[in-house]
């Protein structure tokens, strides 16, 4: 089974490329502290990846945009790439919401995520 054709819930071989992203401590327009990322995400098992702009081949959690110079982008993380985990908790059968509440809760994130045309290390 194709890491991009993958059916929630069902094993699946890939090679997995590690990130770890250290957030970006701002304030808000409030004068809070947030942690920003600047990267945001699509797809999830509630959604359906048919109807997707970015014509998502699953219901995985993929990475739609990278802001320049964000953490995100200086980590390597690129536009599709598929995340697989984050901090160990496995987002390939996780709905929209609980991807984007858990990529929130922690200033670093962990993830091993999937890019196509990567096949060996």
């Amino acid at each position: 089974m194709s890491t991009f054709f993958h059916q929630a819930g069902t094993a699946m071989e890939c090679l997995s490329i590690p990130i770890t992203l250290h957030k970006e401590s701002v304030l808000d327009h409030e004068g809070r502290e947030v942690h920003r990322c600047g990267f945001k995400i699509g797809g999830g098992i509630d959604q359906d990846f048919r109807k997707s702009p970015q014509n998502y081949s699953d219901n995985g959690i993929y990475v739609t945009e990278v802001q320049e110079s964000s953490p995100a982008a200086k980590a390597g993380l690129r536009v599709n790439d598929k995340i697989l985990q984050c901090n160990g908790y496995d987002l390939t059968m996780c709905t929209h919401k609980k991807a984007v509440d858990y990529i929130k809760k922690y200033p670093v994130l962990n993830m091993l995520v999937a890019r196509k045309g990567v096949t060996h290390s």
